[in-house]
């Protein structure tokens, strides 16, 4: 990660809280020579569930296609560089340091958001290397989102609307998918996944109202599954795809959305073969993923299974459910969570219950986040079987040494990143 001189700048010049606003950022990217404007052509993703998912399809697939790809993701599981891909590589780490610097430098001591500065060197990364597309990921929102300056993207992607940070985007789905909508730029096409019906109306209108031509799940193209795969079929193609290499039906759907943006991407043609392999190939961690050997995964013995996942509201919730349902055989499972206190405990454990054996809640370990007791308070409220440990070393010792077959870490991304950091396991 980068150098504690640099954690340190950050620490003493840069607002704590979330600030949704385009002026500063707009102003930055200035002052560093307007990098947005000299990138590779970019994809842009906003949505509430599943936008790291279709990128990492979408990279997948046009890796495996022989193009070179920047990505830029949010929030980060183990180390800063995991938020900039260069070129198929994390960022280094001279390299983010450098660009990081360049952008604290140029800010003057400004007010400014820690999203802000890293999306500004994000885009002076692009900038500067060569590559032949961009899939930039969305922050918070979309309309006001530091990612958002951004004028004329190849295609616009819209994930799954859900309610999610309603104390930044507003209560409700109309007013969540009103600033996701914000994306949309006129004249340029957008791939729509399944959406509410109430969501759907919001984008059609936005839509209309900026001369966006939408690529809608159920209209424009459709997808259905069967045990061999999936059938895509648009207005402009049709193929047939293979079982992703994430598990859940969710991410079945997720490969779908990034095997319809292929439909908009006409200078970037790929083979039957790369999309094939790319989905099978596809890699994103903290996604229902199974740990290998490690620190933690020793705690238990070898017939126990550790998952983790890092989902952490209701339709998250539910997906994993649907997981647990079909890929982990429907067995009663164990749940260790934790959640911050912006998110709802009750309505992400509320699809799982009848899939949970016991759960054990623990301390997150970040800011805002929920202690052990608080969580179990929620939790006891909507019937959750709920045992306590004191820690997630505990929790997973406890669990394991009952003999559970499957144990299962979920409830936040900061979760996820302290449990493979825990087992040693690190992305590349």
């Amino acid at each position: 990660m980068p150098s504690h001189s640099v954690l340190e700048v950050f620490d003493e010049t840069l607002p704590v809280s979330i600030d949704l606003n385009l002026a500063r950022m707009g102003r930055l990217l200035r002052s560093l020579g307007s990098p947005h404007r000299y990138m590779p052509p970019v994809v842009h993703v906003a949505g509430t569930n599943g936008k790291g998912s279709v990128i990492a399809f979408l990279r997948s697939i046009l890796e495996e296609g022989g193009y070179t790809v920047h990505v830029y993701t949010s929030p980060h599981l183990v180390r800063y560089n995991e938020r900039i891909r260069l070129g198929g590589r994390l960022i280094a780490d001279e390299e983010l340091q450098r660009f990081l610097k360049t952008c604290l430098r140029l800010n003057r001591g400004r007010p400014i958001t820690f999203f802000e500065i890293i999306t500004a060197a994000a885009f002076l990364a692009f900038s500067q290397t060569p590559a032949d597309i961009c899939l930039i990921e969305t922050g918070l929102g979309g309309r006001l989102d530091a990612t958002n300056l951004i004028k004329q993207p190849e295609v616009s992607i819209l994930t799954p609307i859900s309610v999610d940070h309603e104390f930044y985007l507003g209560q409700g789905i109309r007013r969540i998918a009103k600033e996701k909508a914000g994306i949309l730029k006129r004249g340029r096409p957008a791939i729509v996944s399944k959406q509410s019906p109430e969501g759907s109306r919001v984008l059609e209108m936005a839509a209309r109202q900026k001369g966006v031509p939408l690529w809608r799940y159920g209209c424009e193209w459709k997808v259905s599954h069967r045990k061999f795969g999936s059938v895509f079929e648009s207005l402009s193609s049709r193929r047939i795809l293979p079982l992703p290499g994430l598990l859940g039906l969710h991410q079945r759907d997720n490969a779908a959305v990034a095997v319809a943006a292929l439909d908009f991407l006409h200078q970037f043609p790929v083979s039957s073969r790369a999309v094939r392999r790319g989905i099978c190939r596809v890699k994103w961690p903290a996604r229902l993923q199974i740990l290998g050997p490690g620190s933690l995964k020793n705690m238990v013995g070898p017939s126990t299974k550790i998952w983790v996942d890092g989902g952490h509201n209701a339709s998250a919730g539910e997906a994993l459910a649907e997981a647990i349902r079909i890929n982990l055989g429907g067995e009663p499972v164990v749940l260790i969570l934790g959640m911050l206190q912006t998110k709802s405990p009750a309505e992400f454990i509320a699809p799982l219950l009848p899939w949970v054996e016991k759960v054990y809640p623990i301390t997150l370990d970040a800011e805002a986040g929920l202690t052990e007791a608080a969580l179990a308070t929620q939790l006891r409220e909507v019937g959750a079987p709920v045992l306590c440990s004191g820690s997630l070393e505990a929790a997973v010792q406890q669990a394991g040494s009952e003999g559970n077959k499957n144990i299962v870490v979920c409830g936040s991304l900061y979760l996820a990143g302290q449990v493979l950091s825990m087992n040693d396991e690190y992305i590349n």
